[in-house]
């Protein structure tokens, strides 16, 4: 009887410590709540010399317009994980 006591609170326990667990996950997993608008960074992997010169939204994620000494492209960033997946170059 003692030990299908002890197994019953062992039991108990691991059930709120679970939902407990869930909780936090979908909290974080969710935004956690911050109050504020969505921030996030991104590095876009350009010369220290490169200037952003706008900011569009596109289909596929941000885009970015870069000008450049060597010319202008344009970067687009996937907004979810702030990385870059793709740049576009007039010319050849």
């Amino acid at each position: 009887m003692r030990a299908l006591k002890g197994l019953v609170i062992g039991m108990g326990v691991l059930i709120v410590v679970g939902t407990l667990t869930l909780v936090v996950l979908l909290v974080q997993r969710g935004g956690g709540g911050t109050g504020g608008g969505t921030r996030w960074e991104a590095a876009l992997g350009q010369p220290e010399d490169a200037r952003i010169a706008g900011v569009a939204a596109a289909e596929s994620g941000i885009a970015v317009w870069v000008q450049r000494p060597d010319g202008d492209r344009v970067v687009v960033v996937e907004p979810k994980h702030g990385r870059v997946l793709g740049e576009i170059r007039a010319g050849r």
